[in-house]
Order: structure tokens, then sequence, then C-alpha cells
């Protein structure tokens, strides 16, 4: 059948089944209004059929919707009777949803259109059943839009594609050293100053060259709660991160008494144009608290998501070393030093998000100086921050650099554009296990789920996101999605036979993805340097 991710069960199909046409009416039961809003404007544009109202609930020449929660959270059936039509029921409305993505997948590749081609079609699917429900609850993708910003429409876009592929979550990198990309309207300059750089490395950062073009942009209030409510009708929550007490140059730029001034003339600081580790940090001082609190206030007054992420990785502490005020932060809190500091940063925004029903995340270095007992730890340095996190009792979403970091290079040889990181082919991400061999039951019942990184230093545009991220997402939501198994046991083969399909899909969504056979003449960089590096795929 093609589908993708794996359903876990398929019966049939069987050769007669059921063809959608003008009369095909549309039968929504409670919980499921937003994915029969989406069946119409989508689906129904593609097959240019208007899909009305059923007069009366199932009946003949008719697509049901229903709700049944015996089914589970997210856990949908399909089926399709000759003659009479297609049910889906969802143990949840998200269930129903992800029903009506594998519909779509049934009817072909046209189905992925955003209007019907002028050709005679017959939009017929097999009569079968299929039943299906996800491994994980927590399927994401981060997508960091502080080193080049996405427009909004762009970022719409890639709900749409997360959704297509049953993937849930959306976590936008929102802050960093290289750009601020959300209004705060208590602190305009944020945006004023922080959303702006004058010129771009372009390349790696050992690269000699430069985009001289100023870049920028952010995202405004309205235009977050038109993200997040699209994303909502979809299913799909958006995580919102804002970085500290690294990654914050931009800010400090912004607002020059959030550094440590007692030891840089922050006053002196731009939004950073180069990629790496940035030695400017927020001071340790309650002024620079209750400016984030500000900051968060905003923040959750935007992003319902239970989880706030704060970033917390990648903290250079030498400032701190030399910075005698931070010195005597360190006496007066009675922490372990530097690394304390950090620790205090981070326990104390987890405190302030608990008081108002929120939860905390944060990149794997959070657990360095110990870590509050209601944070979750998003692995990136390999699985042993998510082990030790997950054996401690923490929540983890597995998020191992060297499996599913896509801006890592897709294969050897010097036609891949910027190369950054190992080679991590199709068949790498496909193999990789979120959850590591040897976990206790319950410490694995801690692993919340998995995501994959779209780190966009050297990803320029909307072309550039495509060719790093697909085909590779597609592997990935399976490994998300489906009960596969081991990775030495899955059927690789299979999957790209199954890919073969897929692509058109692709195609016919307009995505630039990575051709098999290697980049496109115009999907390459000759001569800007990447830098690639050797490293074996680590295992759990």
């Amino acid at each position: 059948m093609h589908l993708i991710p794996a359903p876990r069960t398929v019966s049939g199909p069987h050769r007669c089944g059921f063809a959608l046409d003008d009369g095909t009416a549309l039968s929504a039961g409670p919980g499921t209004e937003s994915t029969a809003r989406w069946l119409r404007a989508t689906l129904g544009a593609a097959l240019g059929l208007p899909l009305p109202p059923a007069p009366e609930p199932g009946g003949h020449n008719t697509l049901v919707l229903r709700v049944d929660d015996t089914l589970g959270p997210e856990a949908y059936r399909l089926s399709v009777a000759p003659a009479l039509g297609v049910e889906i029921v969802g143990g949840d409305p998200a269930g129903v949803f992800w029903g009506a993505q594998t519909l779509r997948q049934l009817l072909g590749p046209d189905a992925f259109r955003s209007a019907r081609l002028p050709r005679e079609a017959t939009w017929g699917v097999p009569a079968l059943t299929v039943t299906d429900a996800p491994r994980f609850r927590w399927r994401g993708v981060m997508l960091d839009v502080a080193r080049h910003f996405m427009p909004k429409g762009d970022v719409l876009r890639y709900v749409d594609l997360l959704a297509a592929h049953k993937l849930n979550v959306l976590h936008l990198h929102l802050t960093d050293d290289q750009g601020w990309r959300l209004e705060i309207e208590r602190y305009p300059r944020l945006t004023e100053v922080g959303a702006w750089r004058p010129r771009t490395k372009w390349g790696h950062r050992d690269s000699p060259y430069w985009s001289e073009t100023p870049h920028g942009g952010f995202y405004t209030h309205d235009d977050i709660r038109e993200i997040v409510a699209y994303a909502a009708e979809r299913h799909i929550t958006v995580v919102p991160e804002i970085d500290l007490p690294g990654h914050s140059q931009a800010a400090i730029a912004a607002y020059p008494e959030l550094g440590n001034t007692d030891v840089v003339d922050t006053s002196a600081l731009g939004v950073w144009d180069d990629w790496g580790v940035n030695p400017n940090v927020l001071a340790p001082t309650d002024a620079v608290l209750r400016f984030y609190e500000g900051v968060f206030e905003e923040v959750l007054d935007l992003f319902p998501s239970t989880f706030v992420h704060v970033g917390g990785d990648e903290c250079p502490k030498d400032q701190w070393r030399k910075s005698p005020a931070a010195q005597a932060r360190i006496r007066e809190l009675g922490v372990d030093g530097e690394d304390g500091l950090q620790s205090w940063f981070v326990r104390h925004f987890d405190r302030w998000l608990a008081d108002r029903g929120r939860r905390l995340i944060g990149w794997d270095e959070i657990l360095e100086g110990g870590l509050a007992g209601g944070a979750a730890v998003s692995s990136w340095r390999g699985y042993e921050g998510g082990i030790a996190a997950a054996e401690a009792g923490h929540d983890v979403v597995m998020c191992p650099d060297r499996h599913v970091y896509l801006d890592y290079r897709q294969a050897p040889g010097d036609d891949e554009p910027m190369p950054i990181g190992p080679v991590r082919t199709l068949e790498d991400v496909y193999r990789f296990e979120p959850v590591p061999p040897g976990l206790s039951e319950a410490a694995a019942a801690h692993v919340l789920g998995t995501q994959a990184n779209v780190w966009t230093e050297v990803m320029q545009d909307r072309g550039r996101v495509d060719y790093q991220v697909f085909p590779r997402l597609v592997a990935f939501a399976e490994v998300a999605w489906s009960a596969l198994p081991a990775p030495a046991e899955r059927d690789h083969t299979g999957f790209e036979r199954r890919m073969t399909a897929h692509y058109a899909r692709l195609d016919a969504l307009g995505v630039a993805y990575r051709p098999a056979s290697g980049p496109r003449p115009w999907q390459r960089r000759p001569g800007v340097p990447g830098r690639p590096s050797e490293e074996p795929p680590t295992t759990a």
C-alpha cells in the first residue's frame, strides 16, 4: 500500500473498493470538526469535490468521521466498504485527523496538490481496514528560525509537512546570538535591534566568505497566534524556545545591561554575524531574572503548550569566572561554582513555570549542576544525557545529534552543499532507535518520544531547508510513529520501495528534497566550505 509511516495492521486490500465523487458527503461526529474542515479545504480542493454535509449519519456514498475513546490516544481505524463509503474512527480528535492523512495517501499523489488537475481521474480507494496508533506521544521537529529567519508562510507550510507525516510537535528555536525572532511588547528593542544583523557568514564558521546583505525578521504576537492556531487545527503542539543563559548576544545587543558589564563592554556588542559558541552570556543578577520573567509572561500568553524550552546549552563560563559580580553571586547563593550558577538559572525558571502550570524542558546541559525535579531533558549530545535523566526520573525527548541532526550531510563527496558533520544517510535515520536498550522499564517509560533537529546556520532559505530535511524526515517520522523491530532487523529495502511512491507525494507538495541520485545542479553550493567530519554513528 506504500503507506508512510507504516501502519500497525492492514486487512485487505481487496480489488473492489469505493470511489469518491461529486455526491460523496461528509458526516462529521462530535470532536471531528477540525478534520472535517481540513478535508474540505485540503483534500476537497485537490480532488475538486465539495464533500457536502451528510443529511444523516452514515449511509450510502459517505465519508464518516467519529470518535471512539476505546481506541486510545491518537489511534485510529480506517475502514473502506464497497459502494458504501469510508469510515475513520479515532480514539480522540487527533486520531481521526491521522486517519484522514492515511486516506489522503491512499488516494494517490494528486491528492497532495493544491487544486485539481485538468484531467479525468477516479478517486478510488480499495476495500480495506487500517488500524494504527503511534509508538510515541512526542514526535517532533525543532526548526531553528533564529539563525536564518523563516517567514510565517514558510512556517505554516512546515506545519502542513509535519502533519502529512503524522508528526505532532513543532519546536521553534526563537532566540540565539544571531537573532531574536519573537515580538516582546514590553521590551521592543529585542526586535528593533535584536532581530537584525548587518551581514552573515556564508558557509561554516571557518569559511572566508560573507553575505553582506542584512538579514532579519521576527514574528508579531498575531503571527504567533496564527501559527499556533493553524498547528492546533492539525493537532500539532508548538513548543517555544527562549535560550538562556547562553546563546544570548542578540538580547544583550538590544539591552546591554543583561550582560556581564564588569568584564566586557556590552554596549559595543551587536547581533552576532558568525556561527559557533558565543562567549557573551547573561549576567547572574535578579534584574536579569525579572527581565526574562517579563519575556516568559508574554510567551505563556502566546503559546498554550505544556512545555516551554529554555535552551540551557553551550553556556561558556569564562565571563562568570572573571566577573567579580558573578563570583560574589556564587558566594551569596552558596552554589557549586559556575556550573551551579547555570543550574540556578534553570531551577529558577523551572519553579517559575511550574507555578503557572507549565513545565520546563532544556537541552541536556541542564543536568550539569543539578536539575529540578519537574524539568524534562532534550538529549542531544548522544544518548548519555537522556539515559541519566530517565534513570533519575526525568522525562526525556531523544534527539542525539549523530542520528537526527538534519543539518548533517547526507552523503560524502564534493557535491553536497556546505557539508556539515558526519554522513547520515536515509538508511542511518531509518535505523535510529529512540529508546536505548538496557534502560530499566521505569526509565524507558520516561522517554516521551523523539525529535529531529534542523539547525539553519547554512540553510539560508526554504529550498536549503527542504534539501536537508527531506527525505530523511520521512524515515524519522516512521521511526517516531511505527512499531518497528530492532534497528538491525528493519526492512530498509521495503521502506525504500514505499519511498518510491512517497517521492511523488513530495513532488506534488513542492518539496525540494535531495534526490537519491544526489543533489540537482541548483542545490549545490560549489566552493563554499562546510565542516565535514567522519564520526561514526553512536549506538545506544
